[in-house]
């Protein structure tokens, strides 16, 4: 596998020109790609070759002609899924099984695996084009501010990561790939697992002599922000980068106060492991999509595209840059909202927001909660973290920081999280005590409410 500069500048030379060109390039030039894209699904995938049978020729397609795809179907079709023959399925999770083999290409190709939050994990590839997308297009629709904040982040300090380490997620293995292809690029970066004690995490960012930026998740910045509170954190960093999760303007607050060093604020990013680069914020903290390479639907419940400024049922991502394995019209499962105006940033290409992800509501008979109306913080724990077992019985788990005091802290926390539950006409509800340490999603997540896995055809 290669990593070509010349293919990267490329992609950047490309995106500036569409971007100058206003909507309507932008449109022309993600219509040639996704059918550019469709014939070669049609030639080289026999899953899609099936799929697009009935369909008009590749050079007549429009979006709307495409039908839906879900994960758990092309994960049964892997082997007829991908444009090349010579990656069936058992030997791609022989590599992903091998623990040592993190971010190392099998061939022409890296494989990653989602982290299955919402139900069957995914195994995705990526050749190096889409490598060379990833850095050509994110440096072709920055702006005058995000230049400036590049450039004086790898003057200050040590980029860190912290994401799940124990498994092949694109979180650690893309900084290994990197590395190893064009170190110069990955110059001055590092990772950190999540899943550790919480101890050692804050020594480790202690130890280091500058951390200019972090990149996490926003319920493990949740818990930097509450070891910063306490004068236990004591780095300094101009810009935290944050996705992955839902991220709320209380969070937000939080860590503005937490952390006053933040010169460029709080970027919340927006992708998947299935498209890295699906996005970019711009200088007015909106997400847009890079649509010349990337195609973000907001759609209803029967898959029709909703009018901007609605929120979404889900969202299907055609994703461009990658005809090694095809994602057109691939359902996240994902809850967003485009807006009807025109971003004071200037840039042609359209913002939306991101209002939550499905897989982390909890259902008790009708009633759907938002996993943020439990107040799962206490003074005298790291982590709580509420499980759902069934649908009316829940346990409470806990990473203390005062060991004399876990009874106490147990006792508080069922207590609120009862009161949740009748405030919500839910009286019938079992909340108790677990001694089970809080669990991690696959790919290093904290999330405070683990709810059923969704039995949603979808996920």
């Amino acid at each position: 596998m290669r990593f070509s500069l010349l293919r990267t500048l490329g992609y950047f030379a490309g995106g500036l020109w569409t971007a100058w060109g206003g909507r309507k390039r932008i449109e022309a030039r993600q219509l040639r790609n996704l059918r550019r894209l469709v014939e070669k699904a049609r030639r080289d995938s026999p899953l899609f070759r099936r799929l697009y049978a009935d369909l008009r020729p590749s050079s007549e397609i429009e979006l709307r002609d495409l039908p839906v795809t879900r994960k758990p179907d092309l994960m049964r079709e892997f082997n007829d899924w991908l444009t090349i023959r010579s990656l069936p399925l058992d030997r791609a999770r022989n590599h992903l099984r091998d623990i040592r083999k993190i971010g190392v290409p099998i061939g022409d190709v890296a494989i990653f695996r989602t982290s299955g939050t919402s139900g069957e994990p995914a195994v995705i590839v990526l050749s190096s084009s889409f490598l060379e997308y990833s850095f050509g297009i994110s440096m072709a629709h920055f702006d005058r501010y995000q230049w400036k904040l590049v450039r004086e982040m790898r003057k200050l300090g040590v980029r860190v990561t912290i994401t799940g380490g124990n498994g092949h997620f694109a979180g650690v293995g893309f900084n290994k790939l990197v590395r190893d292809l064009q170190p110069r690029l990955a110059k001055g970066l590092a990772f950190i697992e999540a899943e550790q004690p919480i101890g050692r995490l804050v020594e480790t960012l202690n130890a280091m002599a500058k951390v200019s930026s972090i990149m996490t998740y926003p319920s493990m910045l949740t818990i930097l922000a509450k070891e910063k509170e306490a004068r236990r954190l004591q780095i300094e960093p101009v810009v935290i980068s944050t996705g992955g999760e839902t991220f709320t303007d209380d969070l937000r607050a939080r860590v503005r106060r937490a952390f006053p060093s933040l010169k460029y604020g709080i970027l919340d990013t927006y992708g998947s492991t299935e498209c890295l680069v699906m996005s970019f914020v711009c200088s007015h903290g909106r997400k847009h999509v890079h649509e010349d390479w990337a195609i973000l639907e907001a759609v209803d419940e029967a898959m029709r595209t909703v009018p901007d400024g609605t929120l979404s049922a889900t969202v299907l991502l055609a994703v461009l840059a990658n005809d090694v394995q095809p994602f057109i019209r691939y359902d996240l499962g994902d809850c967003v909202r485009f807006y009807k105006d025109s971003c004071p940033c200037g840039s042609p290409f359209r913002s939306f927001q991101v209002e939550g992800r499905q897989a982390t509501l909890v259902r008790v008979g009708e009633v759907t909660l938002s996993p943020l109306v439990f107040d799962l913080e206490h003074e005298r724990a790291r982590r709580i973290q509420l499980v759902q077992n069934s649908e009316r019985d829940f346990e409470v788990r806990i990473e203390p920081a005062d060991e004399a005091a876990v009874g106490f802290v147990f006792q508080e926390v069922i207590q609120s999280v009862k009161r949740v539950f009748r405030d919500n006409g839910l009286e019938d509800v079992t909340v108790r005590e677990s001694q089970a340490p809080p669990e991690f999603t696959a790919s290093g997540k904290f999330h405070e409410v683990l709810p059923i896995r969704s039995a949603n055809p979808r996920t």
